[in-house]
């Protein structure tokens, strides 16, 4: 199931995706696809309204408002190498805050203090319920679903800050979207980032160090998760600079892709 946050004529609401793409192959093209209106929101038993919008019709927002991202560096083994650095031996975590997120088809305003801004395609793990210390064997149950992520780093200022806020966190560091995916399985997802439609990143999640579960086990140890929030995976090799105009997608197995563009930050 697919579930998608959106507004219409001033209204936010949540739906699920129905339909298949009338152009596959453009996957900015909504032609096909339509949204039945929930009652209430995902998080909790809902119902579907029956009515139907096309999703040419509305505003796509991030899939959910998290009260907090986790970030995790160098889930990677080759991302971790092409930085010069090593896989550590316990989950590099990082927080991103609420303010960085922005949705699919927003743009990425280029910080007015960095000079080297890279793209990192990555899968999102979007929490369903309110969860502590989550057993490895149960942890896929705290779990609503999955989308696409750009956890956009400012790469320069992260060689230069030993703490990774400004780097990771200004605003729109955080592409999501485009709709949160409920019935994929995590474990071995192709993903992919283009650059003006030209491939730079593609990898697989069978290639994490260390899998969903792990991160949920790891992170529930010391905080607790909220409905809403999200877990960034990790990116495979071939980060690399974007440029005001550049276009940047993420594609990921199963779910679909996230499209955003940078702008000369105001």
């Amino acid at each position: 199931m697919r579930i998608a946050r959106f507004s219409l004529e001033g209204t936010v609401a949540f739906g699920v995706v129905e339909g298949e793409p009338e152009n596959p192959a453009d996957a900015r093209s909504s032609d096909g696809l339509f949204l039945d209106i929930i009652k209430g929101h995902p998080f909790a038993d809902f119902e579907r309204s029956g009515k139907k919008i096309p999703l040419s019709q509305v505003r796509l927002l991030p899939p959910v408002l998290p009260n907090k991202v986790l970030g995790v560096g160098r889930n990677y083994t080759e991302h971790a190498r092409e930085l010069g650095n090593t896989v550590p031996d316990t989950p590099v975590v990082f927080l991103k805050p609420s303010t960085s997120v922005i949705g699919p088809g927003d743009p990425i305003g280029y910080p007015a203090f960095s000079q080297e801004v890279h793209h990192e395609a990555e899968l999102a793990v979007v929490i369903g319920r309110m969860c502590h210390q989550v057993p490895r064997e149960r942890a896929l149950e705290v779990v609503l679903g999955y989308t696409c992520a750009n956890d956009v780093t400012a790469r320069d200022v992260q060689r230069r800050e030993e703490q990774w806020a400004r780097a990771k966190g200004f605003d729109g560091a955080c592409p999501l979207g485009p709709w949160v995916e409920t019935e994929v399985d995590p474990a071995d997802l192709a993903l992919m980032c283009t650059v003006n439609g030209e491939q730079r990143q593609l990898g697989r999640t069978s290639e994490m160090v260390r899998s969903v579960e792990d991160l949920i086990v790891h992170i529930t140890e010391a905080m607790t998760l909220l409905p809403g929030d999200v877990i960034l995976t990790g990116t495979p090799a071939g980060v690399g600079p974007l440029n005001v105009g550049d276009e940047v997608a993420v594609t990921i197995e199963g779910i679909g892709t996230l499209t955003n563009r940078v702008i000369t930050r105001g």
